[in-house]
């Protein structure tokens, strides 16, 4: 005899099979599992105030991670409030870079003068975003607090960014870019657009005139000296 199958055994092997492949489809669709990426932390003394997660982490213009984490941590030996921000980056979007520039032996690129600094991403909406360099020379501040990530020393933040954010006349860049959204709406909906349709139709029409002329003079270029041939017909 034939046992009648559990409604509910079924239900749960089709939830189950649903959930890996949604899993599948996230894993495989983003490449995550194929990604080579490291995870570190650089140590800001002031504010980051434009940076959040999610910014990108360029090196010399080019993407290679983002931000991961922002947070805020003591620092005893100075009694400081610090800002810790992880960033991921890709290693694997350098080209023939070599094992060990990544871990374990990452402080190769520190000694060679690489340095992490806050830019300016958007002008207009005043966000920042992390940028890589090397700069030979400039020391090397790691304060070792955080251990789960190796860590990479940055720049001082510089307050002339922060200087050019507070001069950028938002208001009255949303002010204008209102203006002229309004300027457009009263064009459209006014009875102007039938005249700038009618411009448009005679500008179609002369280039269209002009397109048959040039493919003509094109054929026949004896007709700059001579003159269109007129045939009897005509």
């Amino acid at each position: 005899m034939i046992r009648k199958a559990d409604k509910r055994v079924i239900g749960a092997f089709v939830v189950g099979a649903v959930a890996l492949l949604v899993g599948a489809i996230l894993v495989f669709g983003s490449g995550a599992l194929f990604k080579q990426s490291d995870k570190y932390v650089i140590f800001f003394d002031g504010s980051v105030k434009g940076l959040s997660v999610g910014a990108p982490v360029i090196f010399r213009g080019v993407k290679i991670g983002n931000v991961s984490s922002i947070g805020l941590v003591y620092y005893a030996d100075n009694k400081q409030v610090l800002i810790p921000v992880v960033v991921d980056v890709a290693l694997a979007r350098v080209t023939g870079v070599p094992d060990k520039l990544g871990y374990p032996d990452y402080a190769l690129w520190v000694k060679q003068g690489l340095r992490a600094k806050l830019e300016i991403q958007s002008f207009i909406t005043g966000q920042l975003m992390l940028a890589f360099d090397f700069y030979p020379g400039k020391p090397a501040k790691i304060y070792g607090i955080i251990k789960d990530y190796p860590e990479l020393p940055a720049l001082p933040i510089s307050p002339d960014i922060f200087e050019v954010m507070d001069d950028i006349p938002i208001k009255e860049i949303s002010a204008n870019l209102q203006q002229a959204v309004a300027g457009i709406n009263r064009l459209v909906n006014s009875e102007g657009i039938s005249e700038l349709d009618k411009t448009l139709r005679e500008v179609t029409h002369s280039a269209r005139s002009f397109g048959l002329l040039a493919e003509y003079l094109e054929q026949h270029p004896e007709a700059l000296l001579k003159g269109k041939s007129i045939s009897k017909g005509e």
